[in-house]
């Protein structure tokens, strides 16, 4: 799978919310630029197509128009953006990943509790 581009992956949040949705459903869920305006129609048309030459999105013709949908679930493509960080950045090593935030003060007590209870339920079920 490929890593997705800014706009893309702004075409697919919208995607995964929808479900499916025709191109001018998604251009009414894109958020609008720093100047307050909204992708143009034809700029969100093509990113859809670029989509389905990629594979990841496909349609159902409904006369003249295409209603599109995802054919990767959010939680998959998040799965391979995060090996993909991790290996990247981290040397695929979770420690590493969680001691950099940590380092860097991205992640405050609560959050460090819930990973330790995520893990302790995680051993638990083993």
């Amino acid at each position: 799978m490929k890593e997705l581009t800014k706009a893309e992956e702004e075409v697919m949040q919208v995607l995964w919310n929808l479900k499916n949705a025709f191109v001018k459903d998604i251009v009414a869920q894109m958020p609008k630029n720093a100047n307050g305006v909204k992708p143009a129609y034809n700029t969100v048309s093509t990113i859809v197509r670029i989509l389905q030459d990629k594979g990841l999105v496909d349609h159902k013709s409904m006369g003249k128009s295409h209603q599109y949908f995802p054919l990767i679930s959010k939680e998959g493509y998040s799965k391979f953006k995060m090996e993909k960080l991790m290996t990247g950045y981290f040397e695929g090593s979770f420690s590493k990943m969680v001691s950099f935030f940590v380092a860097k003060k991205q992640l405050d007590s609560n959050e460090l509790d819930s990973i330790l209870e995520l893990i302790k339920d995680k051993k638990d079920q083993s």
